[in-house]
């Protein structure tokens, strides 16, 4: 219970009184300290491990959570990487903090992951995250695929309320299609359909549309994982349910800990189950062209 205490965050008096309220003598605070800075240790030790063989598939995904910064609460960006190794299996990468938003930020993340031998990444799937596509192509050369999920829900809100069910229908045509030059020639139909009344939904088809039909890419029978960041969707839930625990975290250490200390279970569960993505297409992917560790960290 204590350990669990001070994987939420809680300061050292807090754990001291928890100690206490147990019917214990307390806890020295050098004690605590310890506790923390061997969690800490673990957690670094995992997310600093060495990366090995090609990764076709990266995933991203960022919560927002809330955090102490010089005695202001500020919201603050916890990043996942989760991605899908030669043998067609999904692992956790990586956590990180910071402004979800800034070029900077993104390329300075992927450098990480490609240091600790992340290569092979044929495409990045996460939200529109500005200067997240630049930073992809810079470290990795890869695609970026927008997740599809969001982007809909951003489409919906640009159609008034009455005539979203037809548009809901209009845009599902693009995605049944069977390869993506077909995919291109609808999408391009429903823009122009839209284009009249719904001047600002078709502008948004127009400059997304590479993004969200990046997937088609690849190989089909990857499709449905590839296409948004459902795969990390159990993830972020329970990141969130761990983070309301908190509430406001003490500092972004607090964040990385939480967050981090849970991933190597996540992991082992992975590695005791079968595979999560079909092999079938997986070693064309990575080789077609040769898989080497960016130019970027050589």
């Amino acid at each position: 219970m204590v350990q669990e205490a001070c994987v939420h965050g809680i300061c050292t008096r807090a754990v001291d009184d928890l100690v206490k309220a147990l019917g214990a003598g307390g806890m020295p605070r050098s004690q605590v300290s310890r506790l923390r800075t061997e969690i800490d240790t673990r957690v670094n030790a995992f997310l600093s491990r060495p990366l090995e063989g090609g990764w076709p598939y990266l995933w991203l995904d960022a919560t927002s959570l809330k955090v102490r910064d010089g005695g202001r609460i500020v919201s603050r960006a916890a990043i996942i990487a989760v991605a899908v190794n030669e043998d067609g299996k999904r692992e956790v990468l990586g956590v990180a903090t910071g402004p979800s938003e800034a070029e900077t930020f993104w390329t300075g993340f992927l450098r990480s992951l490609a240091g600790r031998g992340l290569r092979g990444v044929k495409l990045v799937i996460a939200d529109d995250h500005k200067g997240l596509r630049t930073a992809a192509r810079r470290v990795f050369n890869a695609a970026l695929q927008r997740c599809r999920v969001p982007w809909m829900r951003n489409a919906l809100a640009r159609a008034p309320a009455k005539q979203r069910a037809a548009v809901i229908a209009m845009l599902k045509t693009i995605f049944a299609q069977e390869t993506k030059p077909e995919a291109v020639t609808q999408w391009n139909t429903v823009a122009g359909a839209l284009r009249e009344k719904q001047p600002k939904l078709s502008a948004m088809m127009d400059a997304s549309r590479d993004d969200v039909l990046a997937y088609m890419d690849f190989p089909k029978e990857h499709w449905p994982q590839i296409a948004s960041t459902n795969p990390l969707e159990r993830l972020n839930r329970e990141v969130k349910r761990r983070a309301d625990v908190v509430g406001i975290f003490p500092n972004d250490d607090a964040i990385i800990r939480l967050v981090g200390a849970w991933m190597p279970e996540i992991n082992d569960e992975g590695a005791a189950a079968r595979r999560s993505m079909s092999l079938e297409g997986l070693p064309g992917i990575l080789h077609t062209d040769a898989v080497r560790r960016p130019a970027a960290v050589a």
